[in-house]
């Protein structure tokens, strides 16, 4: 039986067949907006993502900026994104992701609310100043929070909205336009925790070479 086995070469060999695939489509976007749309179709195997990725506000030039600077701490509504990211990546520019639903403190303090921990390990996020960039691939209430509770004058560098479901999702994710924030999301239902970190490795993957880091 003959198939491609090295890990490099599949890549490659997938990401040809999505720029053939999505031919003309693509053409809306500009070079490196193309890049994170095709991570994101092999990501998730839907060529569908190409019509409902959107980019506002410059958002891959502003997260470029702020990892530059060092020390950008990165704020994910799950574990999940958390683990998925390429750590060799993150240490390249110094910057950390963290997650606080799984924080006892988080969780007593939501249950006493009665409201979720993705809310309120959103609300302390927003106190650190060195938290620049938000993923949020699960949890609407989170990215609701997020835009209810930041100060225009603090406004964070990047947000990833993209949580996926039926109920809260489309309404959060199109309320990122009334807000002056760089950001990039999926219109309708679609998203999620993977989609996240495709986001956020597509930006990565554009500032540094990575094939010395493939198999991390």
């Amino acid at each position: 039986m003959s198939y491609i086995k090295d890990p490099k070469s599949i890549e490659t060999r997938s990401f040809e067949i999505i720029t053939e695939t999505l031919g003309d489509k693509l053409d809306k976007f500009s070079e490196s907006e193309k890049l994170i749309v095709k991570r994101l179709v092999h990501t998730t195997g839907d060529f569908d993502y190409v019509n409902i990725v959107e980019f506002g506000n410059n958002p891959i030039e502003s997260a470029e900026e702020v990892l530059k600077e060092g020390n950008c701490k990165i704020y994910c509504d799950t574990n999940m994104i958390v683990n998925g990211l390429n750590k060799n990546a993150l240490a390249k520019f110094g910057a950390k992701a963290y997650c606080l639903v799984a924080d006892p403190d988080v969780a007593k303090e939501a249950k006493e609310k009665g409201v979720t921990r993705s809310m309120i390990g959103l609300e302390r996020a927003l106190k650190d100043p060195q938290t620049k960039i938000f993923l949020i691939g699960n949890a609407p209430t989170a990215l609701f929070t997020l835009l209810e509770k930041m100060k225009k004058r603090n406004l964070p560098k990047l947000i990833v909205g993209v949580p996926v479901g039926f109920v809260g999702c489309p309404e959060s994710k199109k309320e990122l336009s009334k807000y002056e924030v760089p950001f990039i999301r999926t219109n309708g239902t679609k998203g999620g925790s993977t989609v996240a970190v495709g986001v956020m490795h597509g930006i990565l993957y554009q500032m540094y070479e990575r094939d010395k880091y493939f198999n991390n």
